[in-house]
C-alpha cells in the first residue's frame, strides 16, 4: 500500500516505513507526530484517487529529527566590472518516517 501526499508545495510517494525530508514543519514544542491531510492518491489494491484531495485518507508519520540541508553557495559576478557578491544557503527540512496509511470511508 502506497499514499501520495502533499507537503511544503511538493508531492511524495510514500509506503509504511518510509523515511523522508518535508520542507520544515511548524511543530510545537515535544511534538513527535504529525499527520498529512492533503493524501492525492491510495493504492491498496486498487488505486483512489481524490480530486484533489482522497476525503477521509490520513497518512501519519512521527518526526525524526529537525535540520538544515547543505550549504548552497550563490556567486554572482561581472566580468571586468569588479562586481562580486557572494551569499549562502541552507535549506531547513522536517525528516519524518511514515507510521500508518488509513484510507478513510
Amino acid at each position: 500500500m502506497y499514499a501520495i501526499i502533499k507537503s511544503g508545495g511538493k508531492q511524495y510517494c510514500v509506503k509504511q516505513g518510509d523515511v523522508i525530508e518535508v520542507e520544515k514543519l511548524n511543530l510545537a514544542d515535544g511534538q513527535d507526530q504529525v499527520s498529512f491531510e492533503e493524501v492525492l492518491a491510495v493504492n491498496n489494491g486498487e488505486m483512489v484517487v481524490g480530486t484533489p484531495c482522497v476525503t477521509g485518507a490520513v497518512v501519519s508519520a512521527e518526526v525524526v529529527e529537525q535540520g538544515k540541508g547543505p550549504k548552497v553557495i550563490i556567486f554572482k559576478y561581472k566580468a571586468k566590472k569588479d562586481y562580486r557578491k557572494k551569499q549562502g544557503h541552507r535549506q531547513p527540512y522536517t525528516k519524518v518516517k511514515i507510521t500508518n496509511i488509513e484510507l478513510g470511508k
